[in-house]
C-alpha cells in the first residue's frame, strides 16, 4: 500500500454494508486510526483484518494528526475511520485531512455509507438538494438560532440528533418554525429496528413520547408549506 492518508468509509448500522475495496484498504495499511478502537474492533474482526489500531477522536485528533503526518512522510499508509459512515462528516477527521493536506501528503478517500445521504434517499425529499446542518448546538439560545436560521430555507434541512433529545427538537421545531412543518425522521436505519416516520412534530412526538429511544436519529424538515407525500396532490412542489 503506498503511503498517504486513506479515508475509509464504514457501515452506519449493518456490518454487511461494506465495500471490497475498504476491506482490502484496512487489510493492507499499517495504522488504522479510529473513533473509537473497542468500536471498529467488532468490524474488524468481523472481516478478519488484523492491522493495528489506534484511537483518533476529537479529544486528541491535533495530536494524532500530527503524528500521521510523521508516519506518512516515513512511508507509512494509515487509513482513518469513524464508528459509522464518513469520516469528517460530523465526526472527527476534518482537522487530520487539513493538517495532512498542507504537509502535502496523499490523501485518497475510500467512500462509504453516509447517515445525511442514506436518511435523505429513504425520505423522498431529495430531489431538488438540500442543506445538511450536522448536530445543534446543546444549549436551548444555540438551538433557537440555528432552527430560525432555516426559517425561510427553500430546500429540506437535514439534522443528526441523540435520541435523548429528539421530543425537545420535535418540540422546538414546533416553536421556532411552526406545527405544520412536514418532518421525517430515521432512526437505527440498516439495522434491525429501523424505524422511518414522516408527519407533523406532534406526530413524531406522539410516536416516540414516553419511550426508550435509542440510536442516533437523522432529522429532516422540509420547506415551508410542503404537504405530505402520501399526501402528493398535484399542486404539491415535491409532487
Amino acid at each position: 500500500m503506498e503511503a498517504g492518508l486513506y479515508i475509509v468509509g464504514t457501515p452506519i448500522g449493518n456490518l454487511a454494508d461494506i465495500s471490497l475495496r475498504a476491506i482490502e484498504t484496512l487489510r493492507e495499511v499499517d495504522l488504522i486510526v479510529a473513533e473509537d478502537t473497542r468500536h471498529t474492533r467488532r468490524l474488524t474482526e468481523r472481516y478478519e483484518i488484523t492491522t493495528h489500531l489506534q484511537s483518533c477522536h476529537k479529544f486528541n485528533e491535533i495530536q494524532r494528526a500530527e503524528q500521521i503526518v510523521e508516519k506518512i512522510n516515513a512511508g507509512q499508509s494509515v487509513a482513518m475511520v469513524t464508528d459509522s459512515g464518513m469520516p469528517c462528516i460530523s465526526d472527527p477527521g476534518s482537522r487530520v485531512v487539513r493538517l495532512c493536506r498542507e504537509a502535502g501528503v496523499p490523501i485518497t478517500s475510500v467512500p462509504g455509507p453516509a447517515a445525511v445521504t442514506t436518511a435523505v434517499a429513504l425520505s423522498g425529499f431529495g430531489e431538488h438538494g438540500f442543506i445538511f446542518a450536522g448536530f445543534l448546538p446543546h444549549k436551548s439560545g444555540g438551538r433557537k438560532r440555528d432552527l430560525e436560521k432555516w426559517a425561510d430555507a427553500d430546500l429540506p434541512v437535514v439534522l443528526y440528533e441523540s435520541p435523548y433529545r429528539l421530543i425537545k427538537l420535535m418540540d422546538e421545531i414546533e416553536a421556532y418554525l411552526g406545527a405544520g412543518r412536514i418532518v421525517f425522521a430515521a432512526r437505527e436505519m440498516t439495522k434491525k429496528f429501523e424505524e422511518l416516520t414522516t408527519g407533523t412534530p406532534a406526530e413524531i412526538r406522539a410516536k416516540y413520547d414516553g419511550r426508550n429511544v435509542k440510536g442516533e436519529c437523522v432529522v429532516i424538515i422540509t420547506p415551508a408549506g410542503l404537504l405530505k407525500p402520501e399526501f402528493a396532490n398535484k399542486g404539491d412542489k415535491y409532487a
